[in-house]
């Protein structure tokens, strides 16, 4: 019980006005970025990043929980009535949500996302309540040699996983170790990489390489590849969700919830694995087989609720153990640290009414985005027709003053838009870009775990792995570095199945990585 009575706690924190309204602010800034054509939930969290800036920590994770539930769902609206998904979550929805909308039911494609985002959402963070606390206390009782295994797990897996093949995943992830090694080496006091150069002996911010990667990098890539001319903007039409319609999307919605979450805690591809396999599943289910491909609506409802509930998932691995397993979850880890707070096993203990006030804040979050998205779609409709010259040159000015607001330097602005190039330079030649943000955030912390298990063992390296748990940790790399590869090739039947059915279909023009 003492766990639900910190929950308590937090939901008496998050519940105050000033709290509620930077909820409200959160979701509502979260879904209208992430509405915007080309914009994934990681360029969205990335963006508005330096905006809590300012704000006391309490507050600042409110409005950053309202931006990250607002922005994983604002690329539904993307999908459906513009045929383009900001990421490969996405793909399926924009499959047969676009294709109800061009049937003039676009309104019901909208609703079903948003009730099965909220449902999916709200079951997953109730799992998170509870197997958080319970992985927490569990990671208290490791030792440095069992985090160094756990960082090499992050580090494959997301390398693997992410991107079109397990070498440019690696070359990612070793581009990502590379700028974490820039600075002063804390043991030594020697500088690294620095050529010299005063602006670089502290390292490099994290936040301006996060902002640099994704919002940057993100921007100049899509608006080199968006097509000329007006976008394709199918109108809302038809009724809201029908007797039955609920009908056939209540179960899926669930089962999108049960697929999603479980995924999403572990390192095996995230949510748009999770939306994959929901999507076929729905297709096996299903008594009307034919309409897939031509706008079921069990196409739309399981998808976006496994692409939800996968959201709350990666925040167990996040905030028990400090190990993102999405983008978007090493973006959080960012924010966490631009206030001195470092997710992991401790977190539960030495930040707890935070932490509990951030759960709270998911639910809450949660229901706003309900209440908000169905009845001011029209809203968001007219974001959509922001012309595209306008909305990137916004994006890059918007990056550079939150970048310039963090330590009001120079230096990091130059570092910024060298970081965006670098960003635009991996996605045009197929480099995911999630391994070096993982590297950079994890390479630290791997690298002083490393050297603690040395010092113990007395540079002995058989500590490393004959530790119980790490020994199971390296054992389960190999089975999830399995599962991966099993997931990502049912991931890729499915494409194939919806490239035949649907030749017309639009690719992912934001983040696929």
């Amino acid at each position: 019980m003492g766990d639900i009575g910190l929950l308590v706690d937090g939901f008496a924190t998050a519940l105050q006005p000033l709290y509620l309204l930077y909820a409200l602010l959160g979701v509502t800034l979260g879904t209208a970025v992430g509405v915007l054509p080309g914009i994934g939930p990681a360029m969205t969290v990335a963006l508005l990043l330096p905006l809590t800036y300012s704000l006391e920590p309490a507050a600042a994770f409110i409005m950053f929980a309202g931006i990250y539930y607002g922005g994983m769902y604002g690329g539904s609206t993307t999908s459906i009535l513009l045929n383009t998904p900001g990421e490969a979550a996405s793909i399926v929805t924009a499959l047969e949500g676009n294709a109800m909308a061009r049937a003039g039911r676009g309104a019901a494609a909208l609703a079903t996302a948003a009730i099965g985002s909220f449902v999916a959402g709200t079951i997953a963070t109730v799992a998170l309540t509870f197997v958080a606390p319970v992985v927490a206390d569990l990671a208290v009782q490791l030792g440095p040699q069992d985090f160094v295994a756990l960082t090499v797990l992050a580090f494959l897996t997301v390398a693997a996983m992410f991107g079109a093949s397990p070498a440019r995943g690696i070359a990612a992830l070793a581009v990502g170790l590379l700028l974490a090694m820039v600075g002063t080496d804390s043991l030594t006091g020697q500088q690294r990489f620095t050529f010299g150069l005063p602006a670089l002996a502290d390292g490099i911010d994290v936040v301006v390489v996060a902002v640099g990667i994704f919002a940057v990098g993100e921007a100049l890539y899509v608006a080199s590849r968006m097509r000329k001319g007006p976008l394709p903007l199918v109108p809302v039409g038809g009724s809201w969700m029908t007797r039955e319609d609920f009908r056939r999307s209540w179960k899926p919605w669930l089962r999108g919830a049960a697929v999603g979450f479980p995924i999403g805690t572990i390192p095996a591809g995230g949510a748009d694995v999770s939306t994959f396999l929901s999507y076929s599943m729905e297709r096996k289910l299903s008594k009307r087989k034919e309409e897939f491909g031509k706008g079921a609506i069990e196409g739309v409802a399981g998808p976006e609720s496994a692409n939800n509930a996968a959201a709350a998932g990666v925040l167990v691995p996040l905030l028990t153990l400090g190990l993102p397993t999405s983008a978007t979850a090493a973006i959080i880890i960012v924010a966490f640290q631009s206030y001195g707070i470092q997710p992991g096993p401790l977190l539960f203990e030495q930040e707890a009414p935070l932490v509990w006030t951030l759960i709270a804040s998911l639910y809450i979050g949660n229901l706003l985005l309900l209440v908000l998205n169905l009845p001011l779609v029209g809203v968001w409709v007219k974001l959509l027709q922001i012309p595209r010259p306008y909305l990137y040159a916004g994006i890059l000015t918007f990056a550079a003053l939150g970048s310039y607001a963090v330590g009001a330097s120079t230096a990091d602005m130059i570092l910024l838009f060298l970081v965006g190039v670098l960003g635009w330079g991996m996605r045009q030649f197929g480099f995911p870009v999630a391994p070096a943000v993982v590297g950079l955030i994890l390479g630290p912390i791997a690298e002083e775990q490393l050297r603690r298990t040395l010092a113990i063992s007395q540079g002995d390296p058989s500590a490393l792995v004959t530790s119980p748990f790490a020994a199971v940790v390296y054992i389960l790399l190999l089975v999830f570095l399995a599962a991966g590869v099993y997931l990502k090739r049912r991931q890729s039947r499915v494409e194939e199945e919806l490239v035949h059915d649907r030749p017309e279909t639009v690719p992912a023009e934001g983040n696929r990585s």
